[in-house]
């Protein structure tokens, strides 16, 4: 499949890169994207594609940093670095504002504007001083999937939580629970990053649970190992499966008639609207009057096509 994806290359090289003028009198402009997520965690491909190939097309140096195992304090660090580069505009997320807001809010009153893009609220993006919010509020995406699950007859849930230290995780597991109207209780399950680790956790609540009506994932690192235990333990097709986000086996899950559902929040546009938008503000001073809310969407076996072709890499 052909990919925009550009190399991790651009780097910091590009932040501090020496301006320059367009053709139409333009100084060059440099922008970091800095996300919560560990480098195993492929679904942020697609992100790295929407900022390169929204730089590629506003004429803007980009660059994307994480910190390699998830770790928030390391996040923190970096956002730091970042600001300290003297970049256009820093693009991150909020994933745990008690951990994050300081070194965001710094950044701003340095004089670097910032975007809140995936993780966080308008309302905390608000707090921190940034100019917008883009993303889909993991709460109400939650509710919003309980209630569906709801009307579909589940009545208990295991939630597969692959990233618990998040706050924006966990925020999912307990809006599907209350859609459901029950409690979240001991039906979250700290499932922690490798595969086998959690695909033995899974297999194993379902043993102690056997009841459970449902299961709910929260991306491609906790739903790809959820269904290689569904086809172990003989589940797969039989229990009410749905997943927050997608990726190539979630795709073909829902296709198989595994998955009931995926939601999808469309990271594509998490990273290539807060780039447009930037660019514009700063090159003519426009800016959105709202937050942009880039989900939930629910993509079901029915209309897969552009999705199946784009997954992984747009979608």
């Amino acid at each position: 499949m052909k990919t925009m994806l550009k190399s991790a290359a651009l780097g910091a090289a590009l932040v501090a890169a020496p301006m320059s003028a367009y053709a139409d009198g333009h100084e060059t402009l440099s922008y970091v994207l800095v996300s919560h997520a560990p480098d195993s965690d492929s679904w942020w491909n697609t992100i790295k594609n929407g900022i390169a190939l929204a730089g590629d097309q506003m004429g803007v140096s980009v660059e994307y940093r994480n910190p390699p195992t998830g770790d928030l304090a390391d996040m923190a660090r970096i956002i730091e670095q970042a600001a300290a580069a003297g970049p256009n505009g820093i693009i991150t997320t909020l994933s745990d504002p008690d951990v994050l807001s300081g070194p965001i809010r710094a950044a701003v009153d340095a004089g670097i504007d910032v975007i809140i893009m995936n993780s966080g609220t308008p309302d905390q993006a608000r707090a921190v001083g940034a100019l917008m919010y883009v993303g889909q509020p993991e709460y109400d995406a939650g509710y919003a999937a309980g209630l569906r699950a709801k009307g579909d007859g589940v009545g208990s849930f295991l939630c597969v939580n692959h990233y618990i230290s998040s706050p924006s995780s966990t925020e999912r597991c307990q809006g599907f629970a209350d859609g459901l109207g029950v409690d979240l209780a001991n039906q979250m399950i700290d499932s922690g990053q490798d595969p086998a680790e959690i695909k033995n956790k899974v297999l194993a609540y379902l043993s102690a649970n056997p009841e459970t009506d449902a299961i709910l994932t929260l991306g491609p690192t906790s739903a790809d190992p959820t269904l290689l235990a569904l086809d172990d333990n003989g589940m797969a097709g039989d229990i009410y499966f749905g997943t927050f986000d997608l990726g190539e086996n979630i795709v073909q899950g829902i296709k198989d008639g595994v998955i009931n559902w995926g939601i999808d929040q469309q990271p594509f546009l998490q990273a290539y609207l807060p780039v447009v938008v930037m660019a514009n503000y700063h090159r003519y001073g426009v800016l959105p009057g709202n937050n942009i809310n880039s989900g939930p969407g629910f993509v079901t076996a029915d209309g897969l096509e552009k999705v199946e072709e784009f997954a992984g890499e747009y979608r």
